[in-house]
């Protein structure tokens, strides 16, 4: 499925529904639709079309989202930018995408000012909050032009999205992202929109990184309601789970210690939450331990991936996160909180030897991937590709092996960089 569609699906359902809330704004599935209506026609006055790259950089907001569906309904190619990068590494990401049209956030207009004149092709900047010279505003851009609808060409198999991941060393590597990379495991695993079920997610995990690309994709295929918080700030996410009653979240295993660190922790109402979905990084077992007994009503889940294979493969579930029973079954329920799970079953996961066999159970091995859903490859760098997708097998660089039960646990990286 082109993922356009997930809006396009959800308006019909629940147009009324909020969409998004941030920064004071209520925006509904109608208004967001319209939006990006807007903002598409606007793209394609300007010249973008199919194949054409669009870049971001900005924090968490709502013009994310837009922008990409937007860039969707046109066939153009998203590229979502960490904004923590350095002016180079920016310039370097410029370059090898070569994009016609950049959105940034006024504190980044400086840095892109600086570097566009290097980069050919790239001809429109517009600016998401306020004024920036010589560029366009946001909010201008999509005032006065049409909200028709425009339905994009390109099926499920064409590339929706430029995502730049880095290591320790080299440069980053643009991973090429196709429509059924998100369909594909958004389908398998996420039902859809529905009047008498009302969600809301609170976003905290940043946009140009693939898992809060995958909660942006679930939240908007299903019905969901997207509670967008710029950056992680402990007192401000507890202040807007327990007024937004948010029910679902998504967080790195530094926020969640954060968060329950925080000396105002306690008095807040966070009852609302009913599961967290953590991962991005190894989770330490003793803060794990920690949130199940501070969060009593809320279910937990471990979500293993990495950009190359469009976020989750594997999945430890709720079930795996409740502590009871017999002393020898706690034991083994504690030790299955630091593996990740089992493969999801819209993708196959096998662990191999040096010589691509399948290690035995309890043998060390490099995690391999398989499925519909992972990269194309590396854009412009065939040789990475080449290293990374071998016999129609992803090569993730993870180590791990499978215990008697068919649960995997990571044991160290394959390679010198880091997803």
């Amino acid at each position: 499925m082109n993922t356009s569609e997930f809006l396009n699906i959800t308006t019909l359902i629940a147009p009324e529904r909020t969409a998004i809330v941030f920064d004071g704004k209520r925006i509904t599935y109608a208004c967001l639709s319209d939006r990006v209506n807007r903002l598409s026609n606007a793209l394609a006055e300007m010249g973008v079309s199919k194949g054409d790259r669009v870049a971001i950089i900005q924090v968490n907001c709502n013009e994310h989202i837009e922008a990409y569906f937007a860039a969707a309904k046109l066939d153009a190619i998203y590229v979502p930018l960490n904004f923590r990068s350095s002016s180079e590494e920016i310039r370097y990401m410029l370059s090898d995408a070569s994009p016609k049209v950049i959105f940034a956030g006024k504190r980044y207009a400086e840095t892109i000012n600086g570097i566009v004149d290097d980069i050919e092709g790239l001809d429109l900047r517009v600016v998401i909050d306020g004024y920036v010279q010589n560029w366009l505003e946001y909010e201008s851009v999509i005032e006065t032009v049409s909200t028709d609808e425009r339905f994009p060409h390109d099926d499920e198999d064409a590339l929706t999205m430029l995502m730049f991941t880095a290591g320790t060393t080299g440069v980053p590597k643009g991973v090429m992202l196709s429509h059924d990379s998100f369909s594909s495991y958004i389908l398998s695993n996420v039902s859809p929109a529905d009047l008498e079920i009302e969600e809301k997610n609170i976003l905290t995990v940043p946009l140009y990184h693939i898992a809060g690309v995958q909660a942006v994709m679930a939240a908007i295929y299903g019905g969901r309601t997207l509670i967008i918080q710029r950056q992680f700030e402990p007192e401000e996410w507890m202040n807007l789970v327990q007024t937004e009653k948010a029910n679902r979240a998504m967080m790195v295993p530094t926020m969640l210690k954060m968060l329950m660190d925080h000396p105002k922790f306690e008095s807040h109402d966070l009852t609302s939450l009913e599961v967290i979905t953590y991962g991005a990084a190894p989770m330490p077992l003793e803060v794990i331990k920690r949130a199940i007994e501070n969060l009593p009503g809320t279910y937990f889940i471990n979500a293993f991936g990495q950009t190359e294979t469009a976020a989750t493969i594997t999945m430890l579930p709720p079930e795996d996160h409740i502590l009871e029973g017999t002393e020898e079954e706690i034991e083994k329920k504690l030790n299955r909180l630091t593996s990740i799970g089992k493969p999801l079953e819209d993708v196959e996961v096998r662990i191999v030897d040096e010589n691509g066999d399948d290690a035995t159970s309890g043998e060390n091995g490099e995690i391999v991937a398989r499925g519909s859903r992972l990269m194309k490859g590396y854009w412009n760098q065939e040789e990475a590709t080449a290293e990374a997708l071998r016999g129609g097998w992803l090569y993730t660089g993870d180590l791990g092996y499978f215990d008697e039960d068919g649960y995997i646990f990571l044991s160290g990286r394959a390679k010198d960089f880091i997803k």
